[in-house]
């Protein structure tokens, strides 16, 4: 007799195992008693037989003795297993808990031989270690009539067929309708406070095994064990997990899946993907290792004239599955269009083709091909009809992902959060997807407000930037018009007409014009006047002679080529600008990495004719992380150090620069608390309401300033100004600039009243000297203490000012 055995051995168990056939004899009785009933006299001659085998009434436990019962198991098993379901049916008899089965139908011998002779019958969902503890809780079903759920997960077996080369998920389900439960003066007895106790203990074996020790019941009967071939379940259920991933084995996972499937080892998977916008072919979305199998690594065509006016219209413009079930006869129709070649070339006789659309701009094409013509149509395409939408699930969120590292990208080098308050956004983020997660009809995205914070505003501006700016546009304009006074000169030499002397006079004019200085509108008005009467008698000019030509041409070689002007000084202007622009920003940052170290606070730069930038610090901005008016000091400090340092180089770029450009700083002291909002319009932070909103004007206006009664502006080149409202900031800033005076950074000191701006009264400044380095070399500092660290200095300052 076939014993099939899903282990080699089982420990011991709370249960005396007995087979018995005793309810099928039991039947057998019922029919042989009842004269009506049609199977009465067969009934009787059956019992008279079965009778004479008693041991399988009672009950066998020697497994290895079956062989000898079977004709007779065979017969009492008929009713179970008819003839006509045996090549239908995947089934055996079951001994539980020993993990063993026979009389298995003809259907289940042939998987079990096409599995080959290595095959080792394991089953997945099921932890032999644990067989005591099921088999126990058993006990407390069946016998105590203690309702547990289900211990183990479903029950697999995994069977290949080694005809196919594909993987069969069987699942095992198990009936134990004909088995009963006796229990032994073993066995001691239960009541509820125990079984209370077992359930609270369900992995203490030691408990449970004093509660019911190795074989104190005995477990008399037999089971039937059914087999269901889950494998198109499983391969959805797999291929759905498969999709969470986002490894390099994903794809190759994937295409074993679809083989498996199909049933067919040698099915070959690509992937392709379309833009709709375009009509180019592009990248996969469906995983960084996917690879199309007719489109070349990196190909980008128009598919509308790669494929035939069939497929565009099916599978790309209404997205419907294809199939062709023969490809030679397709070259054929199609006249052997470009598609039809590729697919010739790699030996494809048929193929599916399923579009998923993405985001209503790409479309990802599933490619599944067979070497055998007609194996692949479009009555099996059905079969992918389930697995459909996670391919698309997956390929929309590989699609995201990308667009999410670009979008990452730009935040990153364009729009990006801070790192010291990003901590508030994705905490709003997260409230924000927690209300839709939780069906909030209106999902609310909070504001991102930080309140009680102290603002800090720094510039270093090019000194009259908008006079040298005019003053280069001046230069290059007087150059151009006496070139093209002196071209015409040269051309009445080689050609003489009186025309030429009209236009001579007209660009005199506009020369002496520009030498008296420029006004708006007048480089627009000059460039014009030399692109519509000036600029087509050179052109004309040109064709009189091969002299005159060359005329012409020395003046356009010192034009430039793309602006059509000369641009001399303003390209050294504009370079100096964007030097001393770079070297500022770039020192700035790095100053603002250690300043950060010290302690977070919020930090913007702007790049404009120098440099601007805003910092707030606070404790609203950190997150479990306590603040003190120290640190606020301490970042006080440094703006001011710092600003020395900026100062000297922007002069150390002097000689550097084809323009010499010199800066002039600004610091404002703003005590009074404010509260900061992220405007999502502008995607930047702005201060909060309107009383704060005097700050914000009053940083686009002081630069602007004149010292009162003058006619003075308040920055100046080598001069730092320090603007305040409030007297009682004074004493602060005066002790930052004397430590700093200790060292030679900062020179004489004014304190200076300002005239009032529009809207804005009362404002004075404090303004200091900046002795520059490469000036004070060889000076003795006045104050011979080491540079402490400036935490400590703003210590030792507070001391000072607490004298004062």
């Amino acid at each position: 007799m076939k014993m099939l055995n899903f282990s080699t051995s089982v420990g011991e168990l709370p249960v005396k195992v007995l087979l018995s056939m005793e309810p099928l004899f039991k039947e057998v009785e019922l029919y042989a008693k009842d004269e009506n009933h049609f199977f009465h006299k067969s009934s009787k001659t059956i019992l008279a037989y079965v009778n004479q085998f008693p041991e399988l009434r009672t009950g066998i436990e020697d497994f290895s003795q079956l062989g000898k019962y079977e004709e007779v198991l065979k017969l009492m098993l008929k009713p179970l297993f008819p003839d006509l379901l045996q090549s239908n049916e995947i089934k055996a008899i079951a001994i539980p808990f020993v993990y063993k089965a026979f009389h298995p139908t003809r259907r289940l011998l042939e998987i079990i031989k096409n599995a080959g002779a290595n095959y080792d019958m394991k089953m997945t969902g099921s932890n032999i270690e644990k067989a005591y503890l099921y088999a126990s809780s058993y006990i407390l079903a069946k016998y105590y009539g203690q309702p547990i759920l289900k211990m183990n997960r479903p029950i697999f077996l995994d069977i290949p067929n080694q005809k196919t080369g594909q993987l069969h998920h069987y699942r095992l389900m198990f009936n134990a309708d004909n088995i009963e439960i006796i229990k032994t003066d073993k066995a001691p007895d239960l009541t509820q406070s125990d079984i209370d106790e077992l359930l609270a203990n369900g992995e203490d074996m030691e408990l449970w095994k004093k509660k019911f020790p190795p074989n104190s019941y005995i477990l008399k009967g037999f089971g039937v064990m059914n087999l269901f071939d889950n494998t198109p379940d499983i391969l959805i259920s797999k291929t759905r997990a498969l999709f969470l991933r986002t490894d390099d084995q994903v794809f190759p996972e994937f295409q074993q899946n679809i083989r498996d499937l199909f049933g067919n080892k040698d099915l070959m998977i690509g992937v392709s993907n379309y833009d709709t916008c375009s009509k180019k072919s592009v990248g996969s979305f469906l995983n960084k290792a996917s690879q199309s199998l007719f489109m070349k690594e990196g190909e980008e065509m128009d598919y509308r004239t790669f494929f035939c006016g069939g497929i565009n219209d099916c599978v790309l413009d209404h997205i419907k599955v294809l199939a062709i079930s023969d490809v030679v006869t397709y070259g054929q129709k199609t006249n052997y269009n470009t598609f039809s070649k590729r697919l010739k070339k790699k030996g494809i006789r048929s193929i599916i083709l399923i579009p998923i659309e993405i985001k209503d701009r790409h479309i990802q094409l599933i490619e599944i091909a067979s070497t055998q013509k007609n194996e692949l149509n479009g009555l099996v395409s059905a079969k992918l009809d389930d697995i459909i939408p996670f391919i698309k699930i997956a390929a929309e969120r590989y699609y995201e992902e990308s667009e999410n590292v670009i979008e990452s990208t730009i935040q990153e080098n364009y729009t990006s959060i801070h790192p010291t308050v990003k901590w508030k956004f994705v905490q709003a983020a997260a409230n924000y997807n927690t209300q839709k997660t939780t069906g909030v009809e209106d999902p609310i995205l909070e504001d991102i407000v930080f309140e009680n914070i102290y603002p800090l505003y720094g510039q270093s501006d090019i000194v009259g930037s908008s006079t040298a700016r005019n003053t280069a546009i001046q230069a290059d304009l007087e150059l151009q018009l006496s070139l093209v006074i002196e071209t015409f000169k040269k051309v009445m030499e080689l050609q003489y007409l009186p025309i030429y002397r009209k236009l001579i006079y007209r660009v005199q004019t506009c020369l002496e014009s520009v030498k008296k200085g420029l006004n708006a509108g007048d480089e627009a008005g000059i460039l014009d006047f030399l692109k519509m009467e000036i600029y087509p008698v050179f052109n004309h000019v040109m064709t009189l002679s091969p002299e005159i030509k060359e005329v012409v041409d020395e003046y356009v070689t010192q034009i430039d080529p793309e602006l059509k002007v000369i641009y001399r000084q303003r390209k050294a202007y504009e370079a100096s600008v964007n030097l001393l622009n770079d070297k500022l920003a770039g020192y700035l940052d790095r100053r603002q990495v250690e300043a950060q170290e010290m302690f977070p606070h919020y930090f913007e730069r702007y790049k404009t004719d120098g440099v601007e930038y805003n910092m707030y610090i606070g404790a609203s901005l950190v997150n479990n992380r306590g603040f003190d008016a120290i640190y606020l000091q301490n970042l006080r400090l440094w703006q001011l150090e710092t600003m020395c340092k900026i100062e000297n180089v922007a002069y150390d770029l002097v000689n550097e620069m084809p323009y010499p450009l010199r800066v002039a700083s600004l610091i404002l002291v703003y005590s009074s608390p404010l509260s900061i909002k992220f405007h999502m319009d502008q995607k930047q932070f702005d201060v909060d309401g309107a009383y704060n909103a005097r700050y914000e004007i009053v940083k686009k206006r002081i630069d602007k300033s004149y010292i009162k009664g003058t006619e003075e502006r308040l920055t100046q080149a080598g001069k730092i100004a320090i603007v305040y409202s409030q007297d009682s900031d004074v004493p602060e800033y005066l002790n930052y600039i004397e430590f700093l005076q200790s060292e030679n950074k900062l020179g004489k000191v004014e304190m200076l009243e300002l005239e009032d701006l529009q809207g804005i009264s009362g404002l004075k400044a404090i303004r200091v000297e900046v002795i520059y380095h490469k000036l004070r070399k060889g000076l003795k500092s006045t104050n011979s203490k080491q540079l402490k660290a400036p935490e400590e200095m703003v210590r030792e300052l507070n001391i000072v000012a607490s004298k004062n």
